[in-house]
């Protein structure tokens, strides 16, 4: 009995972590989130930086954003070694969760899978902000490599798309940061299962409420929605905020 409410609090993790993640993008094709309207964001500021003469502030900010993701990809790193290490003291790390009001130990082979889930997570969550980075750098190429306002050369279709595709670029940069960032929420929610499995899956089922809370009902998403009006909608594409 021990053993079944492990395996259904692990699949019930996995549920709500793919699930959330399956639904989020499904959800987001015909209603606003934070998701889609920073992808409008985004790609109006393509095409104002297109319209700049200097576009050393635009550099800066894909700069700051490549950095955010360097920093918790460098976080993951110390953390999976964390852990890693802690695989090496099992037995010592058992008796001082023993040690704890309401924990339930189990044996040693449940312990080291948790463990390995909560490595499985952290792994996950390095090569999305990793990826994330790279795709930053690709911005930060075409942020350089774009032309000029004066140039007559280049058309308003080739400008726009240009613009689209710089946009789209930063779109998937910000998606990857995203889903390394909700892998932070998931790894609380794994920490909950080294004290008893109940918890594990009431914090699996908590961190799915509060990200979809924030993503699709939080007040940031409904100054974001009022505090722009994207007066140069993209030829041929619906809005897919609506």
């Amino acid at each position: 009995m021990g053993h079944l409410i492990e395996l259904v609090a692990l699949l019930w993790f996995f549920t709500c972590w793919v699930g959330y993640t399956q639904y989020s993008k499904q959800r987001a094709a015909d209603r606003p989130c934070l998701s889609n309207t920073l992808d409008l964001y985004r790609e109006d500021w393509m095409r104002v930086m297109l319209r700049r003469e200097n576009r050393i502030s635009d550099a800066s900010v894909v700069g700051n954003l490549e950095r955010n993701g360097a920093f918790f990809a460098s976080s993951c790193l110390l953390i999976l070694a964390g852990i890693i290490t802690a695989l090496g003291y099992t037995s010592e790390a058992m008796e001082v969760f023993a040690t704890l009001p309401f924990s339930v130990v189990p044996n040693r082979a449940i312990w080291e899978l948790r463990l390995v889930v909560l490595l499985v997570v952290f792994v996950y969550a390095f090569f999305k902000f990793t990826w994330s980075m790279r795709m930053y750098n690709f911005v930060s190429v075409m942020v350089g490599s774009a032309p000029m306002p004066g140039d007559t050369k280049v058309s308003p279709a080739a400008r726009e798309a240009f613009a689209r595709s710089a946009g789209n670029i930063c779109n998937l940069a910000g998606d990857a940061f995203n889903l390394g960032l909700r892998s932070f929420y998931y790894a609380l929610a794994v920490v909950a299962w080294f004290f008893h499995p109940v918890a594990f899956i009431v914090a699996s089922t908590v961190v799915v409420i509060v990200l979809y809370r924030r993503e699709f009902c939080s007040d940031a998403l409904a100054a974001l929605r009022s505090g722009k009006v994207f007066e140069e909608p993209v030829p041929g594409k619906s809005d897919k905020s609506v």
